[in-house]
């Protein structure tokens, strides 16, 4: 208990670090001048500040590919798919927000210009943009599967060694509601259902 404790503490900075000496730019070209970089309040804890400054950066750019997805996926089914995960995601983003204000950490983008792991970049973006038909049903289904399992795995840490008690409890509920997203995710990669055809591929490593 005591190791993984220490292991989900370490995971968050970590990840901030790795990003550092990144200097490709995330963000769209087409959103505006980048960000200016700050660090944490100093009365908030590093955990939390870590987590809701990775996670808002990580849903924003999950957004802006669900976006496409309303007039670019070929299939019915993957277009109602994407629709409701995009509700879901924006209503987790806006209590991300909220949660941040509250702590009172500035509204800056800490991984401006990184490639994190699990994040959508702007290349990602741009070549959603150029696909077309089953090419960019793919390209959809990768990044979002990439963007799910990632978040999940930074709130758990999140939720294991965070020191705020709201944070913590909007880490769990995260990792409840990537569970069920995953789950239907799976589900239309795997064709289950009567109704559901397979006209993009799965992730490799997706648990089907």
């Amino acid at each position: 208990m005591a190791a993984r404790r220490i292991t989900a503490m370490l995971l968050l900075p970590a990840l901030l670090t790795a990003c550092a000496g990144q200097g490709e730019q995330r963000a769209d070209p087409g959103s505006g001048p980048p960000r200016t970089t700050a660090g944490p309040a100093p009365s908030a804890d590093p955990t939390d500040a870590a987590w809701v400054q990775l996670m808002i950066p990580m849903d924003e750019q999950a957004l802006a590919l669900l976006d496409l997805a309303a007039r670019k996926a070929t299939d019915a089914r993957l277009r109602s798919w994407a629709a409701g995960l995009r509700t879901a995601q924006a209503a987790e983003l806006d209590a991300l927000r909220g949660l941040r204000k509250r702590m009172g950490l500035p509204d800056t983008d800490l991984h401006e210009g990184h490639d994190m792991p699990g994040m959508v970049t702007a290349e990602d973006l741009a070549r959603a943009r150029a696909a077309e038909g089953t090419a960019f049903d793919a390209l959809l289904v990768t990044g979002i599967h990439g963007h799910l399992r990632q978040s999940e795995q930074v709130s758990r840490s999140e939720r294991a060694a965070g020191g705020e008690a709201e944070a913590r409890e909007r880490a769990r509920a995260l990792v409840a509601a990537r569970g069920k997203q995953l789950a239907a995710l799976t589900a239309l990669c795997a064709g289950r259902a009567a109704d559901v055809p397979e006209p993009f591929a799965c992730p490799s490593d997706h648990p089907v």
